[in-house]
């Protein structure tokens, strides 16, 4: 869904919802607060479709202008018992009326479907915040799957929150008493329900998610009807109930966005994007070959939507058949890519240290997760760095990049693509669970603003032998970024071999020469160590001792932590890295300015491992590595005890 913003625009939206106060059933006015900022919590069962209501939601909350961030939290396990911790699903939306950065530290509003929702998520929320319950759900044997030994609906340990008890299930079934369906089938839409019952609550629009619901369920029209009904109902429930006395407002954001066209975009959604305009941009048709795995498979989902743009998708059998077909298309001449998480690179990891051998380019798309082995599928961390970094057989360089948000991973796939086809190597792409499904406001790029990605192919000989004969080098280098020439198989007269036994400078013949070897190793290193990317940017208004550098999807917890010491008073200086192999060439110059530099990480400190041992500096880790992103408040007080330390 998209938004046109501007100042008018939002004035007129804000226009429209101030005349239009809530009316109770008996003619009152409701009142109407105005909020800057909401952040909501909806929270059930894997099957209560909450990602579905967070989605919807988002999409509404887009469309009116408002800023946003969002976590889609998943159950770890495919399907767990219904009714248990283990199979509880979140979905968390912070929107507001001003530039925002973080889906927020704790929700003002929770929905709890039922009693393993409440129980997993209230520690979450603070004193004074609104709960709506699903009363219908908490019956003896659905609290005591939960350690619920008496309700606590009942038992004052809610006395601190303003609760609402809903029977959600109840009123679903009977306001789709008309349409015939069985109470299962009636039930599923109580999400719905909630959608309407918060869409009220919070001004939303309600026509795009009728028109989503009438096209979702295309195919089934009395559900689509239905769920539309549920959706209306819920709607008129936060009407007309006495119980829910206010509603509330949170403007446009009218002056957080530049003017243009605006949409909602999640991290794989905007990278897949990118891979396509990349590929545009470079006039070559786009190849991904990749194994699903959790959270990288919703770009293969996406990119097999596209083959009008020239998209060729192959699912293949296993990490290692993936990364083999996305190595053969590079050779081919195509913009080569596969995804995957951290147990899949260390599957790629030969084919990768082919690509370096063979000086192709491909893109290599790492969407971590927590680890080591299977891990935690469903949850964010940043722990593979020094493995893009390191984790190949020999010296084997590899660039790498890493997008800070959501919508920020459209732009750190088009530099990859830079990357990779200027330089001719395999680069890593390194964004995580969190910016993978997370949102926000993207503002859609004019065509002309993109970067010229088009890269000539090898077409004739390139080298004069000594009695004059012109032949084809393979290995023959570009003097100023040291890539080799790229040529299409089945060139006429470009004939060339490929392995992965070292290749002779120039000639590109099988060598085990020691001292071509070493020229070999030395300049792959020297091309990668060369690659022209953009210095650091420091923000530092008040000229602070202290430095917070981070790198990927840290960047919105760090900003928002930044602000608050700020606006305490506190001096504090931030940078943040996209390219992290090469760093960026002032880099060392911008850390020696600082008395402190604090590096906060979802692993154990492995960014602070590669500064320290560069740049000699005493860089301090600030790390976690529970599966979910920093909040705010927390970083906040790390990084003031450290500017206090």
């Amino acid at each position: 869904m998209t938004s046109q913003v501007s100042s008018e625009a939002g004035e007129a939206l804000l226009g429209e919802q101030r005349s239009a106060p809530a009316e109770a059933r008996n003619g009152a006015e409701k009142e109407v607060r105005r909020l800057d900022r909401v952040i909501i919590r909806f929270a059930g069962d894997s099957g209560d479709g909450m990602q579905l209501t967070g989605d919807r939601f988002t999409s509404e909350t887009a469309s009116f202008g408002n800023d946003l961030s969002t976590l889609p939290n998943f159950p770890a396990e495919i399907r767990a018992p219904a009714g248990t911790l283990p199979g509880v699903s979140s979905f968390q939306l912070h929107f507001a009326d001003h530039d925002i950065l973080t889906p927020g530290d704790a929700p003002n509003v929770l929905v709890a479907m039922n009693p393993a929702a409440l129980k997993a998520n209230i520690a979450d929320v603070p004193r004074g915040g609104e709960i709506i319950v699903n009363t219908d759900e908490f019956a003896k044997r659905a609290m005591a799957k939960v350690g619920y030994a008496q309700s606590p609906l009942e038992d004052g340990s809610l006395d601190g929150y303003r609760v609402h008890p809903v029977p959600l299930t109840t009123l679903t079934i009977e306001a789709l008493k008309e349409f015939g369906l069985s109470r299962k089938e009636a039930e599923r839409s109580k999400n719905m329900f909630a959608l309407g019952l918060l869409s009220w609550m919070y001004h939303r629009p309600t026509e795009g998610t009728e028109v989503f619901l009438r096209s979702k369920f295309a195919k089934k029209p009395q559900i689509a009807e239905a769920n539309v009904a549920a959706f209306r109902a819920g709607w008129n429930f936060g009407e007309t109930t006495e119980d829910f006395a206010v509603s509330y407002e949170v403007a446009p954001a009218t002056r957080a966005f530049p003017t243009g066209i605006y949409r909602n975009i999640s991290g794989n959604l905007a990278l897949s994007y990118g891979l396509i305009a990349a590929a545009k941009q470079a006039e070559l048709p786009l190849y991904l070959g990749s194994y699903p795995i959790t959270p990288a498979s919703d770009i293969l989902h996406e990119l097999s939507r596209h083959k009008n743009f020239g998209v060729r998708t192959f699912q293949a059998e296993d990490e290692i058949a993936g990364i083999g077909a996305a190595l053969g298309a590079a050779f081919g001449g195509s913009l080569a890519v596969t995804t995957t998480s951290g147990p899949g690179v260390a599957l790629k990891s030969e084919t990768i240290g082919l690509a370096v051998s063979l000086e192709l380019p491909l893109l290599i798309v790492d969407i971590q997760r927590g680890g080591p082995s299977t891990g935690l599928p469903t949850k964010t961390e940043q722990a593979d760095l020094l493995q893009a970094m390191y984790g190949r057989n020999g010296e084997a360089p590899v660039p790498v990049v890493a997008p800070k948000t959501p919508a920020d991973c459209f732009d750190a796939a088009l530099e990859a693509a830079r990357i990779a086809l200027t330089y001719r190597t395999p680069v890593f792409l390194l964004s995580d669970g969190y910016l993978a499904n997370g949102s926000e406001p993207w503002r859609i790029p004019e065509v002309a603003d993109l970067p010229d990605l088009r890269t000539p192919f090898a077409t004739g000989p390139n080298h004069t032998q000594a009695d004059g004969t012109e032949v084809f080098w393979p290995y023959k280098r570009d003097p100023e970024t040291l890539a080799r020439p790229w040529a299409v198989p089945g060139t006429p007269g470009l004939e060339h071999r490929i392995g992965g036994i070292e290749k002779q400078d120039g000639t590109g013949n099988i060598s085990y020469d020691p001292a071509n070897h070493e020229f070999m190793v030395r300049t792959r290193q020297a091309k990668i160590d060369g690659i022209d990317v953009p210095d650091i940017e420091t923000d530092d208004p008040d000229g602070a001792r202290t430095l917070v550098l981070g790198w990927g999807s840290t960047y919105g917890p760090i900003t928002a932590a930044v602000r608050r010491i700020r606006r305490e008073g506190g001096h504090i200086a931030q940078a943040h890295l996209r390219h992290l192999n090469p760093f960026p060439k002032n880099l060392g110059e911008v850390l020696k300015r600082y008395e402190k530099v604090v590096i906060p990480e979802m692993n154990l400190g492995q960014l602070a491992t590669l500064v320290r041992a560069e740049f000699l500096v005493d860089a301090r880790s600030h790390t976690q590595v529970n599966g979910m992103p920093f909040k705010a408040e927390q970083l906040a007080a790390a990084l003031k005890e450290a500017i206090d330390a």
